[in-house]
């Protein structure tokens, strides 16, 4: 049975693993850095469907798809499947996973999803509730802009702190089954909320709830900075990993050495029009489950804080004048090779 570690932390009794993860992305994210490193990639974006929400539903179909045929499963073989997206009541991931028949737990951390539905999923299987569990979700950028923006034909002009919500998706399956990435520890975020009201600024909106996971587990489970080669987090963007950075100077921890983050690598922000970077579900997915997962596997990743953070915002709270408050879930992998 999971147990608690600290305050904040929870410990796997047993070895819980990344069985398998496929990595999904659209048009503008194949073009960036990491475009090799996805299973699939879409020059269409509508994927062949008529709408934007349709197409976003079909990025965690193929998502799934592609993990049960990577480790040669079919859906009954999945006890339950975590999945969250965001658009209004996860309508990518109810729509997109229907037809799989797979016992479905619906989850929203905004752009933290991926962290919460593997933090689920690994505390599901170790302690017998499942033997196999899928994480899974997405984000389109056309559907998100036009439920928290504006619709793409206003063709407003986007601030340089602004961020590029991906269309993509991630996958990972979570099993006793023995692969190379472990997932050791789990710490749930707490929600900070700084007062900030710029839906243009989510970095700066998610950054203190990041820092504050983050310490939280360094603290519980007597981490050093040293332990680690990769704290990666989802999705900050150029103003908010800064803002993390300093957050964590200021108690005296440096990370700028083992520092990334999911929306700095999935594009090329100097030859990309990104401004901020990436952000949406579906990027911290899309990155963790491809490049992230196949660096562990080829051995050059061994102990990593994915730490993934969301924006708690709606469309009638930003209508309303409320602000955004953050929240962070932090993953621990280590590799046992």
């Amino acid at each position: 049975m999971p147990k608690r570690t600290g305050r904040y932390t929870i410990s796997m009794e047993n070895d819980i693993f990344i069985e398998e993860s496929a990595g999904i992305a659209g048009s503008k994210e194949s073009e960036g850095p990491l475009g090799e490193y996805f299973d699939i990639s879409f020059k269409d974006d509508k994927i062949g469907q008529n709408s934007w929400e349709k197409a976003e539903s079909s990025l965690q179909t193929i998502a799934v798809n592609t993990v049960l045929e990577k480790a040669c499963l079919i859906p009954d073989d999945i006890d339950i499947i975590f999945a969250g997206d965001l658009l209004n009541q996860c309508i990518s991931s109810t729509f997109g996973l229907k037809e799989l028949n797979i016992p479905f737990m619906g989850q929203y951390g905004a752009c933290s999803t991926m962290a919460q539905t593997l933090a689920l999923g690994a505390i599901f299987t170790d302690s017998n509730a499942a033997n196999r569990a899928i994480a899974v979700t997405s984000s389109h950028f056309c559907s998100a802009e036009r439920q928290f923006r504006l619709p793409l034909e206003y063709g407003g002009q986007r601030t340089p702190s602004a961020q590029w919500t991906v269309t993509g998706a991630g996958a990972a399956l979570i099993s006793k089954i023995r692969s190379s990435a472990r997932i050791a520890h789990v710490t749930i975020g707490r929600i900070k909320d700084l007062d900030i009201k710029d839906a243009n600024n989510m970095g700066a909106a998610m950054a203190p709830a990041a820092a504050e996971t983050i310490m939280s587990f360094l603290s519980d489970t007597n981490t050093k900075i040293s332990d680690i080669d990769l704290i990666l987090t989802g999705d900050l963007g150029k103003v908010g990993s800064q803002l993390l950075r300093e957050l964590m100077q200021r108690e005296g921890v440096d990370i700028s050495s083992i520092h990334n983050d999911c929306g700095m690598l999935i594009f090329d922000t100097v030859k990309q029009d990104v401004h901020s970077g990436g952000s949406g579900c579906g990027c911290s997915a899309s990155v963790f489950c491809s490049y992230i997962m196949k660096n562990i596997k080829a051995g050059k990743l061994h102990n990593i804080l994915f730490t993934a953070t969301g924006a708690l915002m709606s469309p009638t709270s930003s209508q309303q004048g409320e602000s955004i408050p953050g929240i962070a879930h932090l993953i621990h992998i280590c590799s046992d090779r």
